[in-house]
């Protein structure tokens, strides 16, 4: 049996990338308007709802963007004769993943860092993903491709994100989120639950009584914790239903 082709895939510029997602994900949720014109694709990345950070590109920003994709072999251009021409990504070759984790990959390229919770939700508008246990072996694939890297943060819910950061990028996002990447870490090692804090040098020297019972602002904390989660997934489901109202008026205006 012949081996399946190696992956192309390169780093990208924060432009190339969103317009990668964009690309990948108009083609999973509104094929109708599949392939894209310029105007579409510029449209796409600055919508306002499934992105982060917010962009207000330019159309020639965007054409320059599909311009290095296209020299890339990631993205190709459909001359329209006649008529406007349109573009379409050749991503599946590109990274060398199945439907899923293209999906999943989309995702990251449009928001970046999120929790297992957050990707599985929201992945799932492109490719349904029943639950958490069936999203660990997609990300565990991407993984072992090194197209994704895990972040973990003490106290907080660890984030996967995509590794076609350009250099430094990866290093201020782990900043911004108060983490680091977690070299070699399983998919089962970075669910939503918080990273446990490390404990103290002295655990287990000291021979002082049992302390006093926590103050109630203590036993709080786990709840608000809860609080912040649920907040999330409101938001996601939130933005979720914006997304498919965007995809259908573009789809409307053609």
């Amino acid at each position: 049996m012949e081996a399946p082709a190696a992956p192309r895939w390169t780093t990208l510029p924060a432009v190339e990338r969103r317009v990668l997602g964009v690309l990948i994900e108009k083609a999973k949720t509104t094929p109708d308007a599949y392939p894209m014109t310029l105007n579409s694709a510029r449209t796409g990345c600055n919508q306002k709802s499934n992105r982060s950070p917010q962009m207000e590109l330019d159309e020639e920003q965007v054409f320059d963007a599909l311009t290095s994709l296209r020299k890339r072999g990631v993205v190709s251009l459909i001359e329209g004769s006649g008529r406007v021409d349109k573009f379409r990504h050749l991503a599946y070759e590109w990274l060398a993943v199945d439907k899923h984790g293209l999906a999943v990959m989309a995702e990251l390229l449009l928001r970046g860092a999120q929790t297992m919770g957050e990707l599985r939700t929201r992945a799932s508008r492109m490719e349904s993903i029943r639950d958490q246990d069936a999203l660990r072996p997609i990300i565990e694939a991407l993984r072992t491709a090194n197209l994704l890297v895990f972040i973990a943060r003490p106290g907080r819910a660890g984030l996967v994100t995509h590794n076609l950061y350009e250099p430094q990028e990866l290093e201020r996002i782990c900043r911004d989120e108060g983490g680091t990447v977690r070299q070699g870490a399983a998919a089962d090692d970075i669910d939503d639950a918080p990273a446990s804090a490390a404990p103290s040098s002295g655990a287990g020297h000291s021979s002082a009584p049992p302390s006093a019972p926590m103050r109630p602002t203590h036993q709080a904390e786990p709840e608000n914790d809860g609080l912040r989660e649920l907040l999330r997934e409101l938001q996601t489901q939130v933005d979720e239903l914006r997304g498919r109202v965007e995809d259908l008026e573009q789809q409307v205006r053609g």
